[in-house]
């Protein structure tokens, strides 16, 4: 939905969704048929009189067959139908994203690869088409690669990584050049990844992407000067915050959105989402962690020691659980772990979450815009604990939704 912007901001309108990624469904079908169950029953809660946006997951196989013939008129004529309308495309995961193990294979295929670039295209070409008129839009996507995938290539993964990414750009350009729809891929840092915490961001944007050298290889593809290519490659390369990421990762908020903004990177998108926090280990009873260690995803967890130490980081929840001296939880530690929870929440029992690092972040819109779009981002509903799901799924998504538009007002 378009909410109103802060008081004397005049950097554009903003839209606030939620991420469809939370509906399973890998065929265009599949997806389909979960889009037209729960995007009419969650606008009727939040947005009755109003058009409500669709911040939309498409696997690469869902995309492909979205864009065949009468699909998309199909799909267009839903959303005209219901008052709805896309503004966002979630990217990142390009293939099964429930119920099946998904762990470190959701960053595959990598930015290193011709699939992650074609994917990405396939899903600017579909955004175009799906995007209002005078409408932005934004994907969402891997923030590179994940370390472990990345060990044996160093800096030739990422020169790779920023050549198909400027390709990716060109490809962007030439859309607005042919539809005057403007969109941005906004790379998601994330623990455990090329790109992990902001900082990470303006050195891979730094040294890959706005060097000299790279903006020469963009004037080059775009046959301009090094201006022109440079203000291409910041219109449409920029970075999705998530909140969640973020907090796990013992990110500042305010700092980390005046380290992006400082070096003139585009936040395209925040994503609005909690992650669990255990602010004394030590003190928690030995199955307090046994609900949470699921076989989907991975659940990297950041630990800040008392003793005032750096941060240690391990890749999943198991392998925290089991660098505890001798399996008990007897030592104070601060752990902040990426389990997407419901954003309303503050305190489930056992756990506190990261909701004040996403109040600060709104705290900070309320005075000036960060990002022309926000999204909801809270797709674990299949594996939160039972008593973590308050209500059915729309009832679930609309209360975030709320939740998000009384922090803002």
């Amino acid at each position: 939905m378009r909410l109103n912007s802060p008081a004397g901001d005049a950097s554009g309108p903003v839209h606030l969704s939620y991420c469809t990624n939370v509906h399973p469904g890998e065929s265009w079908n599949d997806t389909f048929d979960a889009l037209r169950t729960h995007l009419p029953a969650v606008k009727a809660r939040v947005a009755p009189t109003h058009p409500f946006g669709v911040g939309l997951r498409l696997s690469a196989r869902a995309a492909d067959e979205l864009a065949l013939p009468g699909a998309l008129t199909a799909f267009q004529a839903f959303l005209s139908d219901h008052g709805l309308y896309v503004f966002t495309v979630n990217g990142f995961p390009y293939g099964a994203f429930h119920r099946d193990r998904v762990k470190d294979q959701v960053y595959l295929p990598d930015w290193r690869t011709p699939e992650r670039l074609r994917y990405s295209d396939r899903l600017a070409d579909l955004l175009a088409a799906l995007l209002p008129d005078d409408g932005l839009g934004t994907i969402s996507t891997v923030p590179g690669g994940y370390r472990p995938h990345l060990v044996r290539e160093g800096e030739e993964g990422s020169r790779a990584m920023a050549a198909n990414l400027r390709q990716h750009a060109l490809h962007l350009h030439r859309i607005a050049q042919d539809t005057g729809r403007h969109i941005v891929l906004a790379l998601e840092p994330e623990p455990w990844c090329l790109l992990e915490t902001s900082v990470d961001a303006v050195r891979f944007f730094e040294s890959h992407l706005l060097h000299p050298d790279s903006v020469a290889d963009m004037a080059a593809r775009l046959g301009a000067d090094n201006s022109l290519a440079e203000q291409v490659l910041r219109a449409h390369l920029g970075v999705c915050l998530d909140a969640c990421h973020a907090a796990v990762a013992f990110e500042d908020p305010l700092a980390c959105l005046d380290l992006l903004e400082g070096a003139g990177i585009r936040i395209a998108k925040v994503q609005l989402s909690v992650g669990l926090h255990a602010d004394n280990v030590g003190g928690l009873p030995l199955g307090a962690f046994d609900e949470l260690n699921d076989a989907v995803y991975l659940h990297q967890v950041v630990e800040r020691p008392s003793s005032g130490e750096a941060l240690r980081r391990f890749d999943d929840l198991p392998q925290a659980l089991a660098a505890l001296d001798g399996g008990s939880l007897s030592l104070a530690r601060d752990w902040r772990i990426h389990f997407h929870v419901p954003i309303w929440c503050r305190d489930l029992g056992a756990f506190t979450t990261t909701q004040p690092f996403l109040q600060a972040l709104l705290a900070r819109h309320r005075e000036r815009s960060i990002a022309p779009h926000l999204e909801v981002e809270t797709y674990t509903w299949d594996v939160l604990p039972p008593r973590w799901r308050r209500g059915p799924l729309d009832q679930a998504i609309a209360r975030e939704l709320n939740w998000v538009l009384e922090q803002l007002s």
